[in-house]
């Protein structure tokens, strides 16, 4: 029998965004965080760089309000970015405060690192793995909460809204959710269902994100009738490890920070040509720079050398890269790093206010999937773990504070798996997996034309009507679902680059090389939008 469960909230994700929320809600609120694989499995766990705070007499809250601002491009919205900035000291506080091991000067303060983009050393980071400090640390808070309900292997499928159980109000109360163990979908009714599930960044052939990045978030809200804006702006991380066996292993920005230096093949450095700002230039610039330099010299990868630091120095600030890449026979303390760039990070998403609330009543989005503001058309280093902290925090007080005003939520049926069978092609999914993947790295990467643009539009039209039928007739699996939310946003990413007639921050188009003079969000808007109640 299909089995429903009932909590007062419902939390789809469990990285930092999701965590936060959790333990920042009040305890006689009954929560569950369902999580595709172990509940530390996420972005946040891979994060490498740090979190971007003011704590140093030198820094102002000011500087890092203007960096965010220069780094996004013109499209930073000044408020968002001012909110974040403001509330980053005592989300670092909470972090400390729960117990998260943050790497130390002599002085036993907290020791602070530069990165690209940023005036001041303002990095809070734990070595040069500081996302599995935060991760593991949240994780072990949350499983000693009585109130918190941890269920890994489980893949959301939609969420459940009023509209879709025709009654009346724009109100989600839960979602459907895959559980792996026995591949059967669940019911879970919430008062309250927050979606931190991650970017989209397994979109693109070469990423630096863990494989549950498909953009399912996005999608479920998408679907349910949340608009979701500036989807073009794809980061691509500058310094992916490239080695055929080190899958999605990035090389911090922080290795920069802290001198490191850009090479091309012969051993010349290149970066002074492209910006004054060297190696420390925003990535966007980092990663088309690179991205010239391959392809005019047709090299399959570029380097990034620290090895002229002193060996204790590199061991001792970059512990985790320099295990890795000494495991593939590369030892940073004597020879550059082979480096490609890779899809890193979702810029866009959707929309969400101060609070973290969507246009839909009683549904949040934090962390990646949501776009709130701060990172315009380019997202600055560091800034993201600090808005999973923020804005799950915001999100937690919103919830607390409606409490008592929203009413449980009401009855809905189970998943129908009567009408559908089990698939006998799933070569069929991983078929149109690596299709996708392959024209969107193609046609939709760091740099773009409206003719490559317009072809991916015309493959990915094909696949969704594709994958559409195979949804409607097979039972769902984790690679269906995730090819489904996958071909969803590609498609949302291709409608928005082709909307912007500008090159801005990390969109790059060789039709339209120059910027417009009033720079406007992309915002697509489903047919199924409505406006939420206040």
């Amino acid at each position: 029998m299909p089995q429903s469960h009932e909590y007062d909230v419902l939390i789809i994700g469990s990285g930092a965004a999701g965590l936060t929320v959790a333990l920042n809600l009040p305890t006689h609120l009954s929560v569950a965080v369902v999580s595709k694989a172990e509940i530390t499995s996420g972005a946040t766990l891979w994060a490498q760089g740090g979190i971007a705070a003011v704590l140093d007499s030198e820094d102002s809250l000011e500087n890092h309000i203007s960096d965010t601002l220069d780094a996004g491009g013109g499209l930073c919205h000044e408020d968002a970015v001012r909110y974040t900035v403001e509330n980053a000291a005592d989300s670092i506080k909470w972090l400390v405060d729960s117990g998260v091991q943050f790497t130390r000067d002599e002085n036993e303060q907290l020791h602070l690192t530069r990165e690209g983009g940023h005036s001041h050393r303002r990095i809070i980071h734990a070595a040069d793995a500081t996302g599995n400090a935060v991760s593991t640390t949240l994780s072990e808070q949350a499983q000693a909460r009585p109130n918190i309900n941890l269920l890994s292997r489980r893949v959301a499928v939609d969420l459940i809204t009023n509209r879709k159980l025709a009654l009346p109000g724009n109100r989600c109360v839960g979602a459907y959710i895959l559980n792996l163990e026995d591949n059967h979908v669940e019911l879970f009714r919430a008062r309250f269902t927050v979606i931190a599930t991650g970017g989209a960044s397994k979109t693109y052939r070469y990423t630096t994100n863990p494989d549950g990045a498909s953009g399912d978030g996005i999608a479920m809200a998408w679907r349910a009738g949340c608009r979701v804006a500036n989807m073009e702006f794809n980061q691509f991380h500058p310094t992916c490890l490239y080695h055929p066996h080190a899958k999605s292993f990035l090389i911090s920005e922080a290795v920069r920070g802290e001198g490191g230096v850009l090479l091309l093949p012969d051993g010349d450095r290149f970066m002074e040509r492209f910006d004054s700002r060297g190696e420390l230039a925003p990535r966007d610039i980092v990663a088309r720079a690179i991205d010239h330099e391959m392809k005019r010299l047709g090299a399959d990868h570029l380097y990034l050398d620290i090895s002229h630091k002193p060996a204790d120095f590199i061991r001792e600030h970059f512990p985790t890269i320099h295990d890795r890449c000494l495991a593939f026979g590369i030892d940073i303390t004597r020879e550059p790093i082979p480096v490609v760039p890779a899809a890193h990070y979702t810029c866009g998403g959707v929309m969400t206010d101060e609070r973290a609330r969507t246009d839909i009543n009683q549904l949040y989005v934090v962390g990646e999937a949501a776009f709130t503001g701060l990172h315009g058309a380019n997202r600055m280093a560091s800034n993201s773990l600090l808005e999973c902290l923020v804005y799950g925090r915001a999100a937690a007080a919103d919830i607390a504070r409606r409490e008592h005003d929203i009413p449980a939520p009401p009855s809905a049926p189970d998943w129908d798996e009567s009408q559908v069978r089990d698939s006998d092609e799933d070569v069929v999914i991983s078929h149109n997996w690596d299709e996708l993947r392959h024209f969107m790295w193609d046609y939709v990467g760091i740099v773009r034309t409206t003719k490559r643009l317009q072809r991916a539009k015309h493959r990915v039209d094909l696949l969704s009507r594709e994958i559409s039928e195979f949804y409607s007739n097979y039972r769902v699996s984790n690679d269906l679902l995730e090819l489904r939310n996958l071909v969803m946003v590609a498609d949302l990413i291709i409608c928005s680059a082709l909307q912007r007639k500008e090159s801005r921050g990390l969109h790059f188009t060789l039709d339209y090389p120059g910027l417009l003079n009033e720079p406007e969000d992309t915002v697509l808007v489903p047919t199924t939008y409505r406006i939420a109640s206040p």
